[in-house]
């Protein structure tokens, strides 16, 4: 055998990266370093040693044979390489032959026999993955991972992909802000040529921004600059921030900031000359450091118009321009100069009008002067609507919302109009936009809108047990946008011992596709009033109302509307006669006289209209825009109560930059009573129809905490008329009887500050506010009291108490002597004492209650959240404040 020909070419793959780490799940476990690539190498026995004479000449290819393959058919092998049957070959040959079996990466060993012309191709194939395994991911969770590894079970195991899959690992955890992360694959061996992989992760702490350094600025300070910038400095006034953490693309963003913030102060040359991110050695923290070129500061030359449509005349638009010459030059006002422009174009039909400002600087005398060139364009007109996403709901739905018809001229108010209205639906997302395109000509436009639906429906459902209430359910449900097609659909059911409520509602905005709205509902109400005494609950009254309500309305102009009811409710209001009757008559001395007024069966035909105007650039979430409505109800129509009850409200909402919204409102209500007297001691409103003010319109008081109330002590002391209430402390209400009364006029305002917070909290549906509430209810004809502990006779000005007759009914006074044990003596023959208290009247009076406060309303996984806190900053004796409250419901 030829020496030569008899070497033995071997290549094998080195996955030298590989190093035994132990055992796991019971195989031997190898570690990899995907980092390194090791080219497969031919042993140094199986290359010959340079010649030191002339080279061999060139053999023949007698035979070639394949073996070790198992899964690999050996012609796929054979396609793979360069080799013949019949071809001459040489070490050159074969050596190609090895790197071109290396590259398939299908292979952890290979090698070529010769023997004379009788190739024999040894191989020993890559594993085949069984398992991918993710180990130590804890902040990055396992979906966000897996769609970026391209290893799957299998597939034959391969180093390189190993390798990329490790890289795409760790650019991960680097937008996560995770520079520390590591990543080490493992191989874990099984039989039948099997292996699992294992990516072994170790997340490392989320690098900071240790620290921001500004270089070359003089007219601004550095905490001036820094307050622009979304990355901010880790500390601990920032400990909550998620901002603190380092990205590239933020560092982006902030230096558009810093230069817009120069160039709104004027500095028209300013630049950022170099950003530069360092990690620090231990890669957790970051060194930020700009750069930076202020200039010189520029102020407004001379500006001017210049317009090629004969629709705009220039010097008119020239005195509606923010910007005067000499002061200081401000980009953002020019570009919004420039957008105003567009917009206003826009209602003369030209949707793409081309506004160019032109700048001319004086480096001299440090000017800008500016040209605002509007240049010639077709008039446009509307060629097609397009509506696209929306699976659920109708697309008639959609376009009815549109201010613009195909064949209209293009109008920017309408399409902006447009907008609101579909933002104000709720079925969609929030701030959308439609698009404008051009359309088969230049003077026509297609208008597309893309949605994103988002769930309409709302549940709200809440179960419990306590010692006051037993079993309580409370459940509603409303679809808001019922079938796709706008309807809104709701029902509720609410049980307790002392409350129960089933109500049935529907509406349909478009009567057969016209503007005219149409709606009604049907519901019952078996509500108890209550109290407290000695942690005891009481019923006061209940009162029972089965009633229907329909409801018509219809649009005056496109921000005006008037909306028509009619409601007829039959009530039936009802007191445990073993608590506060006497016989068979309701007894005022127990229960009050407004409780006694308030029994008895009424019958309210009532019919009532709303008129309203609202501007609002969205109804739900308002950022901008006015509204006003005025409404009132007449009760008398038939039934048995009349009244005349009025009300108002208006709201006003200003953007104030910065994402920052204010929010004013206020309303106010009356109610007239007409036909009948009202007697000495009673009012003609009763109790059930008056105005109550509360939680959740009042945040900082209870439900129904403001206004007139009459809080009965029943802890007293015979003995001490001149001051008989042991316990007069009204934030201590237990063993007192409080009744709140409502009144026949209220008034409520409201300023409320929307704060915005950063993109994560956004995302989360986090929207906090701060607000100031204001507001009152009051006018009630004063109830006569009742006064058992103060014993003066008026017609003789003794101490005496009051005794009453079983039988008759009668009471009488006797005169008190305390004997030597404190007590009293007896009352006459047949007459018992009555339980001795003491009612004091409080807060009938128009004087403002004032309460300040916070709140968050947050879209949660389970509902909209909304949480408050407030602290009464004005409060009348007698009103009972609350500081914390909250709702939760879902949404489906």
């Amino acid at each position: 055998m030829n020496s030569v020909a008899s070497q033995n070419f071997k290549g094998r793959t080195q996955l030298s990266a590989f190093l035994m780490a132990g055992t796991m799940l019971a195989w031997p476990v190898a570690s990899v370093q995907a980092q390194t690539a090791t080219p497969p190498t031919v042993p140094a026995s199986a290359v010959p040693a340079p010649a030191t004479e002339a080279a061999p000449q060139a053999s023949t290819i007698r035979s070639i044979t394949v073996v070790g393959n198992q899964r690999l058919e050996a012609q796929t092998i054979l396609s793979y390489l360069r080799l013949r049957v019949g071809q001459s070959y040489n070490r050159a040959v074969l050596d190609q032959a090895l790197k071109d079996l290396a590259a398939t990466e299908l292979f952890k060993d290979y090698q070529i026999n010769d023997d004379n012309g009788a190739l024999t191709i040894q191989v020993v194939e890559n594993p085949v993955i069984n398992r991918v395994i993710l180990e130590g991911n804890k902040r990055l969770k396992e979906d966000k991972i897996r769609p970026e590894i391209k290893l799957a079970p299998r597939q034959i195991f391969t180093r390189s992909k190993v390798r990329a899959d490790v890289a795409r690992i760790i650019e991960l955890y680097k937008r996560q802000g995770r520079f520390a992360a590591t990543v080490e694959p493992k191989m874990v061996s099984l039989d039948q040529n099997r292996v699992d992989v294992v990516f072994e992760i170790n997340e490392g702490p989320k690098s900071k921004v240790r620290q921001i350094n500004i270089i070359g600025n003089d007219k601004f300070s550095d905490g001036d600059l820094k307050d622009e910038m979304a990355t901010k400095e880790s500390s601990l006034l920032t400990i909550l921030s998620s901002n603190t953490s380092y990205d590239p693309d933020r560092l982006a963003y902030d230096q558009q900031k810093l230069r817009l913030f120069y160039l709104q102060n004027g500095y028209a040359d300013f630049r950022v000359i170099s950003a530069v991110a360092e990690l620090t050695s231990n890669k957790q923290d970051f060194i930020i450091t700009y750069v930076v070129e202020e200039g010189e500061r520029y102020k407004f030359g001379d500006v001017d118009v210049k317009s090629e449509l004969r629709d705009f005349q220039p010097d008119m638009l020239k005195k509606l321009l923010p910007m005067k010459k000499d002061d200081w030059y401000d980009a953002k006002l020019v570009e919004d100069t420039v957008e105003s422009l567009s917009e206003t174009a826009g209602l003369f039909g030209y949707a793409f009008a081309d506004i160019n400002p032109e700048f001319r600087r004086d480096p001299e005398t440090r000017t800008m002067a500016i040209t605002f060139n509007v240049g010639e364009s077709p008039r446009t007109y509307v060629e097609r609507i397009d509506v696209n996403g929306n699976t659920l709901t109708h697309d008639k739905v959609v376009r009815r919302e549109f201010r613009l018809n195909e064949g209209d001229a293009f109008n920017s108010f309408g399409v902006k109009r447009t907008e609101n209205r579909i933002n104000s639906l709720g079925y969609f997302q929030e701030n959308l936009e439609i698009e404008r395109k051009e359309g088969s000509t230049p003077d026509r436009i297609i208008l597309e809108t893309n949605v994103e639906e988002k769930p309409t429906g709302e549940l709200s459902l809440s179960a419990g047990f306590s010692s006051i209430e037993n079993f309580l359910l409370q459940a509603s449900v409303r679809q808001r946008n019922f079938r796709g097609l706008g309807q809104q659909l709701q029902a509720s059911v609410n049980y307790s011992s002392y409350s129960k409520s089933i109500e049935l509602g529907f509406t349909e905005p478009y009567l057969f596709d016209r503007n005219v709205s149409i709606g009604g509902s049907i519901y019952r109400r078996d509500l108890n009033s209550f109290n407290f005494i000695n942690n005891d609950r009481r019923t006061t009254f209940q009162q029972v109302t089965t009633g229907f309500q329909l409801n018509l309305g219809v649009p005056l102009t496109e921000f005006m509307s008037l909306f028509g009811r009619y409601s007829l409710n039959y009530d039936d209001v009802t007191l445990d006669k073993s608590l506060y009757y006497f016989g068979d008559q309701c007894d005022p001395l127990i229960a009050g006289r407004y409780l006694c007024d308030a029994i008895g069966k009424r019958t309210t035909s009532l019919l009532g209209y709303t008129f309203a105007y609202d501007d609002r650039d969205n109804r739900l979430r308002p950022t901008r825009g006015q509204s006003f409505s005025f409404s009132q109800d007449f009760a008398g129509l038939g039934g048995s109560v009349k009244y005349v009850r009025s009300r108002a409200n208006a709201s006003k909402h200003f953007n104030l930059g910065s994402r920052f919204i204010l929010n004013l409102s206020a309303e106010g209500g009356y109610i007239y009573p007409f036909g009948g007297r009202p007697t000495p001691t009673s009012d003609k409103v009763r109790l059930t129809d008056r105005f109550f003010l509360g939680e959740p319109q009042m945040r900082g008081f209870d439900i129904r905490g403001i206004g007139p109330r009459v809080i009965r002590y029943a802890d007293v002391d015979l003995t001490n008329p001149a001051n008989p209430i042991l316990n007069t402390d009204l934030s201590q209400r237990s063993g007192q009887v409080d009744d709140a009364l409502g009144g026949r006029a209220y008034y409520q305002g409201r300023v409320e500050v929307d704060i915005p917070l950063g993109t994560g909290a956004k995302e989360l549906g986090l929207r906090p506010s701060i607000f100031l509430d204001v507001g009152s209810v009051f006018g009630v004809r004063r109830p006569t009291l009742t006064t058992l502990a103060n014993f003066r006779d008026p017609s003789d000005n003794l101490t005496k108490y009051l005794c009453r007759n079983a039988t008759t009914g009668t009471s009488q006074f006797a005169t008190l002597t305390a004997n030597t044990t404190n007590q009293y003596t007896t009352c006459p023959t047949g007459f018992t004492p009555l339980a001795p208290f003491e009612e004091r009247y409080f807060g009938d009076t128009w004087k403002p209650r004032v309460s300040i406060g916070a709140g968050v309303n947050w879209n949660s996984p389970f509902g909209p959240f909304r949480i408050d806190f407030a602290y009464a900053l004005r409060k009348e004796e007698g009103d009972d404040t609350k500081r914390f409250s909250f709702n939760v419901g879902t949404q489906f």
